[in-house]
């Protein structure tokens, strides 16, 4: 992993740079045509960034995984289907803290993390935004992600920083970790998940954590199986790239507490 680590903050330095300045580009021609996006007056500067990112890069027919109350703002020229694994009346059960909220309708009831249903390069664009901190399996829903992906088809990630979420506290996921849960399947690692999920994030008392770990097994609850700040994330990207699959890394762009990372899949 030696190359990786050389060059890792040239790489990351050089991308940020670079498409920051593309993203300055597009807003500055926001008024085109095709650059016209379907949105709300009301938005927050994160908002509006993940949009300028959508009209660069988002075009055709796509989907968009695990939306929940928050759909990805996407322009004009691109269609979306909705995917979850669960029906809205299901969610509505597993997350009632978006009461107030509406949610999308789901079109595709599916495993976010294998996309079963969806035929090999069948689709122009994957949205999966605060979504790959909970698959359990990254590398391989990576993977997954791609193969549905007609050649240069996009992946659009925004991806949560650690350091300024409720995971602060706890350690970055080490890339040979990944790369195990990738070689051996998750299941060798997922008690350890929900037992620091319990700990670092739930505050759990010590005697309890047993206890909130079975509950949270038992109802399948969705924690954050994985964290990263950008700088870790884009070595597991390189990594990826070298080592398993053909994609380019076209930006990773920070945005507020998040980053956002596009992949273009190579035929």
């Amino acid at each position: 992993m030696g190359y990786v680590l050389e060059n890792l903050l040239y790489k990351l330095k050089d991308l940020i740079n670079k498409n920051e300045l593309r993203v300055e580009e597009k807003t500055n021609n926001a008024s085109t045509p095709e650059l016209q996006v379907k949105t709300n007056n009301a938005s927050t500067p994160e908002q509006r960034l993940r949009r300028q990112i959508a009209s660069q890069y988002l075009s055709g027919h796509g989907i968009e995984i695990g939306a929940l109350h928050s759909p990805l703002e996407v322009p004009s020229n691109a269609e979306v289907r909705y995917v979850d694994r669960i029906s809205v009346a299901e969610l509505r059960k597993q997350y009632p803290e978006l009461a107030e909220f509406e949610l999308v309708e789901i079109d595709i009831i599916d495993d976010g993390e294998n996309l079963l249903s969806i035929p090999d390069s069948s689709v122009d664009f994957v949205i999966a935004n605060h979504m790959i901190e909970h698959c359990q399996n990254p590398i391989s829903t990576i993977k997954q992600h791609l193969r549905v992906l007609k050649p240069n088809g996009i992946l659009y990630m925004a991806v949560p920083d650690m350091r300024y979420t409720f995971d602060s506290e706890r350690p970055v996921t080490s890339l040979e970790h990944l790369i195990d849960d990738y070689a051996y399947g998750p299941a060798w690692s997922v008690n350890s998940h929900f037992e620091e999920w319990s700990r670092l994030v739930n505050k759990v008392p010590e005697a309890e954590v047993a206890a909130s770990v079975q509950h949270l097994m038992n109802i399948n609850y969705s924690i954050h199986f994985h964290v990263w700040t950008q700088v870790e994330f884009l070595e597991f990207l390189l990594y990826c790239r070298k080592q398993y699959f053909n994609f380019e890394i076209e930006l990773l762009q920070k945005n507020g507490i998040e980053f956002i990372a596009i992949l273009k899949k190579i035929a």
